[in-house]
């Protein structure tokens, strides 16, 4: 290649950051996601949609809760938690050993953990009387997060058998 192929090939990588870039897609609303969401049938593309969904409704939650309206933040997290039963209940029916193909499986572990400090967050904000759905919401997602987690990791070591307890068995054997 001569100095006038390099340098033309040098100008256009130069030139790259500075080409018009394409409009992007308008992002998608809140209401938009939720009916791919629901229209999803496979368990990890659910799980992986509940990430920009999740992501969406916590956006809106948080902009009720400026405008004071808390009963539709409530009400956000409600559908946040029924989205994430039906995501896990999906993953789940699509591949039912979580050790063995964890994909959905951890991304939905992640969100669920996001939605719990988003929560959190809302409890510590609403005023007693919006409380108590908020904390059902609560209970419901760490219930979600503790068998998730179950599923990822069936094997935990605190579960195997500790040497006290084969130690009597050991004892007996001796005459």
């Amino acid at each position: 290649m001569g100095t006038a192929g390099r340098s033309l090939v040098l100008g256009f990588f130069f030139m790259l950051p500075f080409a018009p870039i394409r409009p992007s897609a308008p992002p998608e609303t809140l209401e938009e996601l939720q009916r791919r969401f629901d229209n999803e049938l496979d368990g990890v593309n659910k799980a992986k949609l509940l990430q920009k969904l999740g992501n969406a409704q916590f956006q809106r939650e948080r902009e009720a809760q400026q405008a004071g309206d808390f009963e539709t933040a409530g009400f956000i997290m409600e559908k946040y938690r029924d989205n994430v039963r039906a995501a896990f209940e999906a993953v789940k029916k699509s591949h039912p050993d979580a050790e063995k193909h964890p994909s959905g499986y951890k991304q939905l572990e992640a969100h669920v953990d996001t939605g719990i400090r988003e929560v959190n967050d809302l409890l510590g904000a609403v005023p007693e009387p919006y409380r108590p759905p908020l904390q059902i919401v609560k209970a419901d997602l760490l219930k979600i997060d503790r068998e998730l987690l179950r599923m990822l990791f069936p094997r935990r070591p605190a579960e195997k058998q500790s040497p006290s307890k084969s130690a009597p068995q050991a004892m007996e054997k001796k005459p």
